[in-house]
């Protein structure tokens, strides 16, 4: 049977993906991290799935949970929030499947970077503004960054950052930063994005991390910072340009 990395979505109940929800309605187990995936959603489940919350499991009991089910001949979904290809942790899971040859495949989500976009309602990519974006996250204790993948490094770049798990940090984001973008560079948080709950703080690197802090946002936020936050004055896009030639087949 087949082990399914199904991506959630970044909180909100309805952006599963169409995939997703088929496939988590047809699998018998159904592992899923109770502290960030909606229960919402485990209503899509048969009736008679077995539903596991990993929250308080370590990778060993995640693992052989996975293997369980597979051995007992059921197809299993492993709910992650957001989308499995970015910070979701599904990568050592994979390894420890491939070891054993358990087959799985990956369904995508919607990730959290895209929700906050949404609730910003900016496109992060502005023609002669911004065309890059950097995701990331900031070094802690327990996972240190590698090597040249610091926010001093990044920055030089001048592109847009898109920060995870960075909330409780944000003092040292925006005095990493500061020399590179500027005390005036627009800089945004959304926090559960996408969920009834979602909080969206606008304003600049001077200013963010005291809005932050004043709001009391210390998780499930990602953060913004570049110019393309603001971006108002750019040239259209060369898309759907009068000039731009177009065939009819």
């Amino acid at each position: 049977m087949t082990v399914y990395f199904i991506g959630a979505g970044p909180g909100a109940a309805d952006l599963i993906t169409v995939r997703g929800a088929r496939t988590l309605a047809s699998c018998g187990v159904c592992l899923y991290a109770g502290s960030l995936v909606p229960r919402e959603l485990l209503a899509d489940c048969p009736p008679d799935a077995r539903l596991i919350d990993t929250a308080q499991l370590d990778l060993d009991a995640i693992t052989a949970e996975l293997v369980r089910a597979h051995e007992e001949g059921h197809d299993v979904a492993r709910l992650h929030s957001g989308d499995p290809s970015v910070f979701s942790a599904v990568a050592e899971q994979m390894r420890r499947l491939d070891a054993v040859g358990v087959p799985y495949e990956v369904v995508p989500g919607v990730p959290a970077f895209a929700a906050a976009a949404a609730a910003l309602k900016r496109e992060l990519t502005v023609p002669t503004v911004g065309q890059t974006v950097i995701l990331t996250r900031v070094a802690q204790q327990a996972t240190p960054m590698p090597g040249g993948e610091d926010l001093a490094t990044l920055g030089r770049s001048g592109a847009l950052l898109v920060l995870h798990l960075g909330a409780r940090h944000v003092d040292r984001i925006v005095s990493e930063l500061l020399p590179h973008y500027g005390a005036d560079c627009p800089a945004a948080v959304v926090a559960m994005a996408s969920r009834p709950d979602e909080l969206v703080l606008r304003g600049t690197l001077e200013d963010i991390a005291a809005q932050v802090k004043e709001a009391g946002v210390t998780r499930t936020a990602v953060i913004l910072v570049g110019r393309v936050l603001a971006a108002s004055g750019f040239r259209d896009s060369h898309l759907y340009s009068a000039e731009r030639a177009r065939h009819v087949c």
